[in-house]
């Protein structure tokens, strides 16, 4: 690309600092690729301070960043990311769903709107808050240079009903390649049960929020062998009243069967998956779905849902089913839990690598920057 200088990218990286979630795996990914394979473009991750992330981003000499400084997201859009993209003079800038209202004319403005699932799930979600988003995302949407989505199902929706005319670039999620590594499945599970102290579990990994759908797991645990435990990783995002209402239902000694864990590091978490049983991933509604694919890369048994983005998932079929369906749900889960098929794994874990890298996205991100 003929420039008289480094193009240099402003990435809003907030969401690094944030919990585990599949938006910022994305970023984190996304951009560790594209700096690989960019090396002369220079990327500025606007976070907050960390020397985790410092850490994980040592070697890539592309990248730099820049520290927020104030914690009110609304102030850091409307006054702070503005004054540091007119400062830095920034060729792009990459936004998670929102972009600011203030713009700099010499800036080319990215905006990744991974789904818009509150319009198809009105019920799992409050009123302000699908007006809210709604309002901010259509804005965005038909103001940014770029319009990027993860999946084809969210391209769809965000097409319909944004009415959005300009091209919308797809730039699907990967997988990380240290799941697909080999491991000794002892060892990995040795290891969660003297750090955690929980072992022969069934796992679900994701924020805790009502489309997630986790009490269906709940209403299964008195179905399964008595030794069988729950894990649930991920942070409570929103109050999911179904799941606090069917763990309440149960009896002591099944609710010591469950076990909750959040802020877990990246070590630790591609540990739990390896030493899970079977990972099971009930979600109604996602604009991708990364979990499974993690557990499947790393050739543990899935058992995963088949709405929305997730329809694309199919070489985890017969395992790839209606969650609604409570019965099947539960034969489903008997029979992966009783029938290990090394070769069937392999071949999934080979079909995820093959189908979901972050060089795919990155190649689709590098098209857009040639575009300038």
């Amino acid at each position: 690309m003929p420039t008289k200088r480094p193009l240099k990218i402003f990435v809003d990286g907030y969401l690094l600092n944030k919990e585990y979630q599949g938006t910022k795996t994305y970023l984190k990914e996304l951009y560790k690729e594209f700096a690989k394979r960019n090396p002369k473009i220079d990327v500025f991750l606007g976070c907050f301070k960390s020397d985790e992330l410092i850490t994980e981003y040592k070697d890539f000499k592309n990248i730099h960043f820049l520290f927020y400084k104030n914690n009110s997201r609304l102030k850091r859009m409307l006054f702070e990311i503005p004054k540091l993209i007119q400062n830095y003079q920034f060729d792009f800038a990459h936004f998670q769903y929102v972009i600011p209202f203030k713009r700099n004319s010499h800036t080319k403005y990215i905006v990744t709107i991974h789904d818009i699932l509150f319009n198809d799930f009105k019920e799992e979600f409050s009123k302000s808050y699908r007006l809210k988003r709604n309002s901010l995302f259509k804005s965005s949407a038909n103001n940014c240079d770029f319009l990027c989505t993860v999946s084809n199902y969210s391209k769809q929706r965000i097409k319909e009903i944004y009415k959005v005319k300009k091209e919308i670039y797809i730039t699907p999620n990967g997988v990380d390649s240290s799941y697909f590594e080999s491991y000794q499945k002892e060892q990995q599970q040795q290891r969660v049960l003297k750090k955690f102290k929980v072992q022969n579990y069934m796992l679900y990994v994701s924020r805790i929020e009502p489309r997630k759908n986790q009490q269906v797991l709940v209403q299964l645990l008195d179905k399964l062998p008595e030794d069988l435990n729950l894990v649930f990783i991920g942070e409570r995002t929103l109050k999911n009243n179904y799941l606090n209402e069917e763990i309440d239902k149960l009896s002591d000694q099944l609710k010591k069967r469950i076990f909750f864990f959040n802020d877990i590091n990246k070590e630790d978490l591609i540990s739990f998956i390896r030493a899970a049983k079977v990972f099971i991933y009930p979600s109604k509604a996602e604009g991708f779905g990364i979990p499974p694919l993690e557990a499947g890369a790393a050739r543990i048994p899935v058992l995963c849902s088949n709405a929305t983005a997730m329809s694309d998932f199919v070489f985890f079929t017969p395992n790839h089913i209606n969650f609604l369906h409570e019965q099947d749900v539960l034969l489903s889960l008997q029979k992966l839990l009783s029938e290990i098929n090394p070769h069937k794994l392999s071949y999934i874990s080979n079909e995820i690598k093959k189908n979901y890298s972050w060089e795919k996205a990155s190649r689709v991100l590098e098209s857009i920057i040639r575009k300038q």
